[in-house]
């Protein structure tokens, strides 16, 4: 790999989405943004009164590339795309993130077993004044799961960190039983939409 290769921006802590977009050849420098206590109030997670599943993770990923955008000329950094990302459930409407301790982890997993559910996932490209953006829809039917075999897959920690309380890409692939869309927006970002957008901004992917 040379200096003089295409290179965007990444603004995502996921190891999942530096791992997709290496699959699919694509060079990137990770961009964070704050957190905890001084968190960048733009990036903000938390859904509106009313706001849809739809609505809600297209706003998310928009944001968090507009943002991304703000802070090239804010850090003086070398001017690229900026590729964000967002991912939620949609359960009976409901807009399901990430779980906020164990408790409310088993809670989703019951809520989810023995059921399908929607995962909506939003890709957002931003480049100067220009935003972009695509969102993935799958549809994932878990078989039913008893309390002790959630109680077991919450313990290993891997719901902690995971949208809708669990990795597919993970041990989590046991309970699933179909899935209807794309398997890499449902990991957390779909790799068609993003090769079409980073195309449209002239990435050679």
């Amino acid at each position: 790999m040379t200096s003089l290769e295409p290179r965007i921006y990444l603004a995502s802590k996921s190891p999942r989405r530096r791992e997709l977009l290496t699959q699919i050849g694509v060079h990137f420098d990770l961009m964070l943004f704050r957190a905890g206590t001084r968190e960048d109030p733009e990036t903000n997670e938390n859904s509106r009164p009313a706001e849809t599943p739809d609505d809600y993770v297209r706003r998310v990923a928009i944001a968090k590339a507009g943002h991304g955008a703000h802070l090239i000329g804010v850090r003086r950094l070398a001017p690229r795309p900026v590729l964000a990302a967002d991912t939620t459930l949609d359960v009976d409407g409901e807009i399901i993130g990430k779980p906020k301790d164990e408790q409310e982890a088993m809670a989703i997993l019951g809520r989810l077993a023995g059921r399908t559910h929607r995962v909506l996932t939003s890709v957002a490209i931003a480049h100067g004044e220009r935003v972009e953006e695509r969102t993935s829809v799958s549809e994932v039917r878990f078989r039913t799961l008893g309390p002790d075999e959630i109680r077991r897959y919450v313990l290993t920690g891997e719901p902690v960190d995971k949208a809708g309380a669990y990795g597919i890409q993970g041990r989590a692939a046991i309970f699933i039983e179909e899935i209807r869309g794309s398997h890499s927006g449902i990991v957390g970002l779909p790799l068609c939409e993003a090769a079409l957008l980073l195309r449209s901004f002239g990435y050679p992917v």
